[in-house]
């Protein structure tokens, strides 16, 4: 079977995404890892790959598999009655975070079958009873229309991450140049465990596993590296530094195999503050940058959100990695409603940490969250393209317009001059303008909703 593995790109209206980072297709990676001894499978990275007529043309797939988060769900849509135009008898699945969480919303005519959950054995099975012709009745984490119904099963957790494959990555050789992270480029991407012990509001990933934390052996995490080319690394985790232990124990085998690598990876502030060893240890393999979801500047904000860590972890964690020569990337959240004083002690407390370049979004209410079910019925736009975490989906206490210029002398001013320039010299200037492009946009994000 010719299988064409799809990449979206984002939709106009959406900000961020592959403006300011572009990680590699590891879902469909993935998928194709398992697929690839017995079939004919490619992946197109349409955020990158403008030819998809050519391509479809040429290769002519019997499948099609793509993949969605919640701000592709309308161009990929559109996506699929294009494909299901130029051949209506081809088999279109889609899967993915968003078909995981609302598979309902690709119920459509162009798209056959939904997968749901971690999909790389469900999808095999898909392809091989699509060769077969014998149905699809009993395979879990599924849901498709039959005889005017739909038809779900749901999916199966997964409970061993080294039962994967590895990720097919000689399938992007053509795209992986372009794969970065702000400065860092070119990148690669590895996942070395899934799930999160915590309940934060705001995210559904912890319920993508109910509630447990699945970890890799370290050893099978070497071995995977070892075969690495690029130079950074990027841990697409949900959470990386969970278990200190095993952290500990990957960055001794990294050691002794002499792989030298530059690591950026998720972890929580309390983590921090409670295991700086782990983190030292970390410095010494070639650790470069730390994502913390710092969030508010209140533990009160903090609290409603159920995040279990403080503004003084938060504050501690920042000053350890800075001793450690460690980058920072510090996430904020801005809530609707805020006022003007919210922004203004915003900015100097971000100010007062001395990140070279915080990171702000504004607190979306995301299918398959808590938070959503808690707001949904009061959001003032139910558009996908707009669930970027950029633009707000409910009522501003300031007038929009001013919400947003609020915002965007947040983002310009919540760091000193020479922080920021130290931190833009690490970009080109090609970085540095779509970064200048992206706060642009935010500033005039009012415009679009």
């Amino acid at each position: 079977m010719k299988i064409l593995l799809v990449q979206p790109a984002k939709a106009p209206d959406t900000i961020g995404c592959e403006d300011i980072f572009l990680y590699e297709p590891l879902a469909l990676e993935y998928l194709a890892s398992a697929l690839v001894s017995d079939h004919d499978v490619r992946i197109i990275d349409l955020r990158l790959e403008k030819n998809l007529k050519e391509i479809f043309n040429e290769f002519n797939p019997d499948i099609i598999g793509v993949t969605a988060y919640t701000v592709h769900v309308n161009i990929v849509k559109e996506l699929c009655k294009v494909m299901k135009l130029w051949n209506p008898g081809i088999f279109i699945v889609v899967g993915g975070h968003h078909a995981t969480v609302s598979y309902m919303d690709f119920i459509e005519s162009s798209i056959d079958l939904i997968v749901m959950g971690e999909g790389v054995f469900v999808f095999k099975e898909v392809i091989s009873r699509f060769e077969k012709n014998t149905g699809f009745e009993g395979l879990p984490g599924i849901a498709y229309p039959k005889d005017g119904e739909i038809i779900m099963t749901p999916p199966i957790p997964v409970t061993d991450l080294d039962s994967f494959p590895f990720p097919a990555r000689s399938l992007t050789t053509d795209y992986r140049k372009s794969y970065f992270s702000e400065w860092r480029k070119p990148l690669a991407t590895i996942r070395t465990s899934q799930g999160c012990p915590y309940r934060c509001n705001f995210c559904a990933l912890w319920k993508l596993n109910g509630g447990r934390y699945l970890t890799r052996k370290p050893e099978k995490i070497v071995e995977e590296l070892s075969g690495i080319k690029e130079k950074f690394i990027f841990f697409a985790d949900d959470e990386s530094l969970i278990d200190t232990v095993r952290m500990s124990r990957l960055a001794n085998l990294i050691k002794v195999s002499g792989i030298r690598k530059k690591y950026f990876i998720y972890g929580r502030s309390d983590t921090i503050v409670r295991h700086p060893e782990v983190i030292e240890h970390w410095k010494e393999i070639g650790l470069e940058r730390i994502f913390i979801g710092l969030e508010f500047f209140r533990d009160k904000d903090l609290e409603d959100v159920r995040k279990k860590s403080s503004t003084k972890d938060n504050e501690e964690a920042v000053k350890i990695l800075q001793n450690l020569d460690i980058s920072i990337f510090g996430s904020f959240i801005i809530r609707p409603d805020f006022t003007r004083d919210d922004f203004r002690e915003f900015k100097k407390y971000c100010r007062s940490l001395r990140l070279h370049l915080p990171v702000f979004s504004v607190l979306t209410p995301l299918p398959g969250t808590d938070y959503f079910e808690e707001v949904k019925d009061k959001l003032i736009t139910h558009n996908y393209d707009y669930f970027d975490l950029l633009h707000s989906l409910q009522e501003t206490r300031l007038p929009l317009k001013e919400f947003y210029e609020e915002f965007y002398q947040l983002y310009k001013n919540s760091s000193s001059l020479l922080d920021r320039i130290y931190m833009l010299l690490k970009y080109s200037p090609q970085e540095i303008i779509k970064v200048i492009r992206m706060s642009n946009r935010i500033r005039n994000a009012y415009n679009s909703i």
